[in-house]
């Protein structure tokens, strides 16, 4: 599959684990390079509007030849109107975590697409509903499983995924940090 892709070395602009195991599960080749952008967007932008930015932002970052097609992607919590990030320390990851408690939010990913003849930048957003949790409950969680390499300070493919999420409308993959089914008719539409 997506055999019109050979021509391209493709690059995954990402340390995220997660990231990378989604896209191996396509059975893409592909090379992985750290991208290091301050993680920083425009007062004003909102929703959607973010991680679509912070992957173009790491794409602009990445210097490109005629044969390498570059994948960046940037996924954010976003709850009331707020951009949940990453969290700083063990206080913020359970900061965030009680506030998630008992509320639907939106994850949303942004993914571009780029090589030096074309760039396709696109988002995908689910919609994550979590059960009430217990002070025990989240302290367990941030102590054993660290979530500080994550927005909203959660993993869905976690312990606190089993137990603490009640419904997820969209892509569960999307909440992984790839929209992978979305991603896949990207990549098997593209031309140039």
């Amino acid at each position: 599959m997506l055999s019109h892709l050979d021509k391209f070395r493709i690059i995954l602009g990402s340390q995220s684990p997660r990231r990378q195991e989604l896209l191996k599960g396509l059975n893409i080749d592909f090379e992985v390079k750290t991208i290091d952008v301050e993680e920083t967007y425009p007062h004003g932008l909102s929703g959607a509007e973010i991680p679509c930015y912070l992957a173009e932002k790491k794409a602009n970052a990445h210097p490109l030849d005629d044969n390498t097609l570059l994948i960046t992607a940037d996924t954010i919590v976003w709850l009331d109107g707020e951009v949940l990030g990453k969290p700083a320390n063990k206080e913020e990851a359970i900061s965030m975590l009680s506030s998630l408690s008992g509320k639907m939010h939106e994850v949303i990913t942004g993914v571009c697409i780029t090589t030096k003849k074309r760039r396709k930048t696109f988002s995908v957003m689910s919609e994550v509903t979590f059960a009430k949790l217990t002070e025990d409950e989240i302290s367990y969680y941030v102590e054993n499983y660290r979530p500080y390499d994550k927005a909203g300070a959660y993993g869905v493919q976690e312990w606190i995924g089993y137990v603490g999420v009640e419904h997820i409308e969209g892509s569960y993959y999307n909440i992984m940090g790839l929209p992978v089914q979305r991603f896949y008719t990207e990549l098997k539409n593209w031309h140039g």
